[in-house]
């Protein structure tokens, strides 16, 4: 990666198993009470002649040999992580400005680990860069530095959603600016567009697993934009939300190739760990659509929600994670909710066997916090964090803990260690 030394790299460990089949080849033997019986009339039968006995004949059907079927293919697993809000206030900013510029790369640090293992992780960045020639700016007209997207790059990203209630905090040239940086970047993109065509296009990341390539796609819509409109010859600028347009959307990313459907959704109360009505019937006509495996939330900027909804591909179900909080921001108590210090990183594993479709089997969660007096640096509360020094003591990390425990609930279990990669990184598919 980037800093004054030359910069964090992230790090990705490409694990491989090989198995071994066993065919096993069992043969029928004559029933051992036949043999007693065929037995015992031989001996008296040679005691009256010479010739040999007339060889028994055990049929075909039986003393053919009978082979066991192959064993089956070896289930294979692949995590998807996501993340809160990047949420670039002006002191989040002076944080990572330094002698040498401006690096992001030491606030993000403590999720490396995390971030570095998983397969695809996908973060969300709510504001816009600063289109060129302006300056920077924080809440409440945001316009971030482009080292954001360039660090967030080297953490081990792979893509983030962009619709937000700031999208249009820079108008068109912001959106602009966005998608250029995240291009040059390597990074895949979702929720906005620089033309109708883009904005048509569905971002996909293509794993190579298992002898396929999985297929993943993201599409990513707002329910706010802060009053902003789109512009009137770019009214594609940015997806607002419209669930018959997103299942239309997911229908046909699955028609391209898409063996699995992520949705980001910005939407909510902010500062309200319950989930709105309007959340919730978005949630579930997604899940009733058959459409989508994944919902991750955004907006309330604390923790929500974790749930398994009725539905999904197959019919085997939905994951939504309403809430994932605020992954990198200034808020805490000081300003805001308490809970706004929170975050939530949701690791969800697409699992499949053969040649079925890949589906989100089963998802998890750790909860992160950031440490605002210690220059706003993140750290990881599941599983502990003991060689992040700063500036919070034990009982307040404990209490932010089970805060994010809480608000989270029982639905999905949290994990107390990072995923590790289970092969090479995507290919992320270009949209333009």
């Amino acid at each position: 990666m980037s800093s004054p030394e030359g910069g964090w790299r992230r790090r990705r460990a490409v694990a491989r198993r090989r198995r071994r089949t066993v065919a096993a080849v069992a043969v029928l033997a004559v029933a051992a009470g036949l043999g007693v019986a065929a037995g015992a009339g031989l001996g008296r039968w040679r005691a009256e002649t010479a010739e040999p006995p007339t060889p028994v004949t055990v049929p075909a059907a039986v003393a053919a040999q009978r082979q066991v079927p192959p064993a089956p293919a070896p289930a294979q697993v692949l995590t998807l992580l996501a993340a809160g809000d990047v949420l670039l206030h002006g002191p989040v900013n002076d944080s990572a400005t330094t002698a040498a510029g401006t690096d992001y790369s030491p606030l993000l640090a403590g999720t490396d680990a995390w971030v570095g293992g998983a397969d695809l992780a996908l973060c969300h960045l709510e504001v816009p860069l600063a289109p060129p020639g302006e300056a920077p700016s924080g809440y409440p007209v945001f316009g971030a530095p482009g080292e954001i997207v360039r660090d967030l790059a080297e953490q081990g990203w792979d893509g983030c959603s962009t619709a937000s209630n700031h999208t249009l905090d820079r108008g068109l040239a912001g959106v602009v600016a966005t998608l250029d940086a995240f291009d040059a970047a390597g990074l895949g993109h979702a929720g906005t567009a620089r033309d109708a065509a883009e904005a048509a296009a569905v971002q996909r990341y293509d794993l190579q697993r298992g002898g396929r390539t999985v297929r993943v796609a993201h599409l990513s819509a707002t329910e706010q934009l802060n009053g902003f409109t789109p512009p009137a010859d770019a009214p594609w600028a940015v997806q607002q939300l419209d669930v018959d347009a997103l299942v239309a959307a997911a229908r046909d990313a699955r028609a391209d190739g898409a063996d699995v459907v992520v949705v980001s959704v910005h939407a909510g109360t902010e500062y309200t760990a319950e989930p709105t009505a309007a959340q919730r019937r978005v949630a579930t006509a997604l899940a009733e659509s058959g459409q989508v495996d994944l919902v991750i939330g955004h907006h309330a900027h604390v923790p929500q929600p974790v749930e398994r909804l009725p539905g999904g591909p197959g019919g085997t179900g939905m994951w939504v994670a309403y809430g994932l909080g605020n992954h990198l921001s200034n808020q805490d108590d000081a300003c805001c909710a308490a809970a706004t210090s929170d975050g939530v990183l949701l690791v969800a594993d697409l699992r499949w066997q053969g040649a079925q479709a890949p589906q989100v089997a089963a998802v998890g969660w750790a909860a992160t916090t950031v440490d605002r007096e210690a220059g706003h640096r993140l750290r990881v509360l599941s599983g502990g964090d003991g060689s992040a020094a700063g500036t919070l003591g034990p009982d307040e990390l404990r209490v932010r803990h089970d805060r994010v425990r809480t608000a989270v609930g029982p639905a999905a279990p949290e994990r107390t260690a990072p995923p590790a990669p289970s092969g090479p990184g995507p290919v992320v598919v270009p949209r333009s």
